[in-house]
């Protein structure tokens, strides 16, 4: 079952003269990670990772330190 994940931004850290840009998005109690670059796939299809929400503050905290 796949969870929705909606209200997708681009991450504050991302760098585009890099073309390492990431988006942001979040669901019930999830929080999803997409590539930028694949803007021209249909939104249904664009992969992206997703997380509990519990998970990703966990991994966030984790690149911090």
């Amino acid at each position: 079952m796949s969870i929705p994940v909606t209200g997708w931004r681009k991450s504050s850290y991302s760098h585009f003269e890099e073309n390492a840009c990431v988006e942001i998005g979040t669901g019930p109690d999830v929080v999803g990670v997409r590539d930028t670059k694949q803007q021209a796939l249909p939104e249904p299809t664009r992969p992206q990772l997703t997380f509990s929400a519990r998970s990703f503050t966990a991994f966030l905290d984790q690149l911090k330190r």
